[in-house]
């Protein structure tokens, strides 16, 4: 089960729908900002 801290969740409302849904679908764990950016960019990389 995907999880986003809630200090994060105002840059992950940022990002596009489309990519929320991609990055909830993950199943990620993503405690801090470097955890979003990493995931960002394995999404990027995919």
């Amino acid at each position: 089960m995907t999880f986003i801290d809630p200090r994060l969740k105002p840059q992950f409302d940022s990002l596009s729908k489309e990519l929320q849904e991609v990055i909830l679908s993950k199943d990620v764990q993503i405690h801090s900002l470097q955890d979003l950016i990493q995931c960002l960019e394995t999404i990027v990389n995919e």
